[in-house]
């Protein structure tokens, strides 16, 4: 037998997968790590203590399991595949070396100046011609340009801009790329039409020769070096392919690769990608590539979702030590976890009243709202943890609502709907979202995620596969979560209720900020 391993990082943990040629997966390791918020819209990861990190741990840790249980040999696993959050943008000199902590995608909101800037200088109907996008706090090449006008000594020593699977391929193989899912959330430096930088306006930005060479998501652009065998536990040799964004492998791990399959990732954030019948037009939400050529996709998402939950967790569930800490509350993570949910259960739906906008680091789609802020609408002295909670699982969801109808106004057909990621574990969250988007939801029997992902586009890197729907060889579902009919009038009262709140507060946001 041969294997691949597939390795994602996240916002707050990373995972990693040994699967072999059928898809059965073997092993899988996480570990957890810390998001960075220096100040007030801001959002890092440190690429080398955290991503490379927990790269090499990962690694270490698989390889090493793989060997005692299995017999498997460093040299038995025949390619590597990464994923990471995205888009995210890390500065790099001419040695390779980091320059600064990685900007994250758009939970880091500090380039508005910049997005206004490039839309007054380039034009937004242009920049809309070219990227398919508009600029954003999603945007990367606002982002950049922050660099260049906020640090210049910085930007004067870059070498390359890095997004962050890019610089785990370049410490495995000394190679600097980008896949091309990737590189269009790079916006406006990326033309989607013909699939390659601007030259046109990537002079608004930085240099040319400082963005990376581009690629498909699943094409092998190196090999394991000598220096990273040593720190990986894999053999030097090993094929390494572009890997692509967290999203994309995740939705690629649940099979969501047919025209009309929507992906719903619930993590620290939530973000969906719909397989498009073409290269959609929208403002309001993203177009975008594939892992593969000829194929498309409409991506968006929400700004928070396991990052509020993990906050509520962290702000009034650690009862005694470190406040914010709830395994010194005498519960680890996971209970925490759990507990709340037993106590968003015993409120009702619509939670006795009280409405949530989850707006608590900005928004993304479709309302691209970075100073938007956070509400609880509505509380009483009646209203408990348990109503809060249950608000707040019911406040993402109609942030989602938003988006599928946002979908059903552009009249491209959704055919499936599958969950993926953390939240999936929360069946509550999973069930007040199929009721307040009227929508059936999926749920395969492995929900690791993108690093299962990885280990998919590895196979077809290698050949083992010649077309990215034979995913469908690796998926079985599992459940079923279907609409509660009953709920329904009480949600479509509250979701009116939820968009006029944030038209009647929205000006009042700006005001705040």
């Amino acid at each position: 037998m041969a294997y691949v391993l597939g390795i994602d990082i996240g916002t707050y943990e990373s995972k990693g997968a040994l699967v072999d040629e059928a898809g059965k997966l073997l092993v899988s390791e996480a570990v957890a790590h810390r998001l960075e918020i220096p100040q007030r819209g801001w959002a890092e990861h440190d690429a080398e203590q955290t991503w490379w990190h927990d790269f090499t741990q990962l690694s270490k840790a698989i390889t090493q399991k793989a060997a005692d249980k299995y017999g498997i040999r460093p040299e038995e696993i025949k390619a590597v595949g990464v994923s990471s959050i995205a888009p995210a943008v890390v500065p790099v000199d001419v040695e390779g070396k980091p320059l600064r902590k990685a900007i994250l995608y758009g939970v880091d909101t500090r380039s508005q100046k910049q997005v206004h800037e490039l839309n007054e200088q380039i034009g937004e109907e242009r920049i809309f011609q070219v990227a398919a996008q508009s600029l954003s706090a999603q945007s990367a090449g606002p982002k950049i340009l922050w660099i260049r006008q906020e640090e210049r000594h910085i930007y004067e020593r870059t070498a390359k801009f890095l997004c962050g699977s890019g610089y785990l391929v370049y410490k495995l193989t000394d190679e600097q790329i980008i896949d091309r899912y990737t590189a269009a959330s790079y916006a406006p430096l990326f033309d989607i039409h013909q699939l390659k930088w601007s030259t046109e306006l990537a002079s608004a930005i930085c240099e040319l020769d400082q963005l990376p060479r581009l690629t498909w998501s699943h094409e092998i652009v190196g090999e394991v070096t000598r220096q990273a065998a040593d720190q990986t536990g894999l053999a030097q040799g090993t094929k390494v392919i572009a890997g692509t964004a967290d999203a994309l492998s995740e939705a690629i791990s649940v099979g969501a690769v047919h025209k009309g399959d929507l992906m719903l990732m619930y993590g620290s954030s939530t973000f969906f990608i719909l397989v498009a019948p073409h290269l959609p037009k929208t403002q309001t939400l993203w177009a975008n590539l594939h892992a593969v050529p000829g194929s498309h996709t409409i991506t968006g998402g929400t700004a928070t979702a396991g990052s509020l939950t993990r906050w509520f967790i962290d702000q009034w569930l650690s009862v005694a030590g470190q406040r914010g800490d709830p395994s010194t509350g005498g519960m680890t993570v996971d209970e925490a976890y759990t507990y709340a949910t037993k106590l968003a259960e015993q409120s009702p739906p619509g939670a006795n009243g009280l409405l949530t906008l989850p707006y608590f680091s900005g928004e993304r789609t479709p309302i691209h709202h970075a100073t938007a802020k956070g509400v609880f609408f509505g509380l009483t002295l009646h209203h408990t943890q348990s109503d809060m909670y249950r608000s707040i699982l019911e406040g993402i969801s109609f942030s989602i609502r938003h988006n599928m109808d946002e979908i059903r106004s552009m009249q491209v057909p959704i055919h499936r709907a599958v969950a993926v990621g953390g939240g999936v574990k929360n069946r509550l969250w999973l069930q007040s979202v199929s009721d307040i988007c009227q929508m059936t939801q999926v749920i395969p029997e492995i929900t690791l995620g993108a690093a299962y992902g990885n280990a998919f586009l590895c196979a077809l890197g290698l050949g083992w596969y010649r077309d990215i729907t034979e995913m469908d060889q690796w998926v079985r579902v599992k459940e079923e979560i279907t609409p509660q009919e009953a709920h329904q009038p009480l949600y479509e009262r509250y979701y009116e209720l939820y968009h006029r709140l944030y038209r009647q507060t929205r000006d009042l946001m700006d005001e705040l900020t």
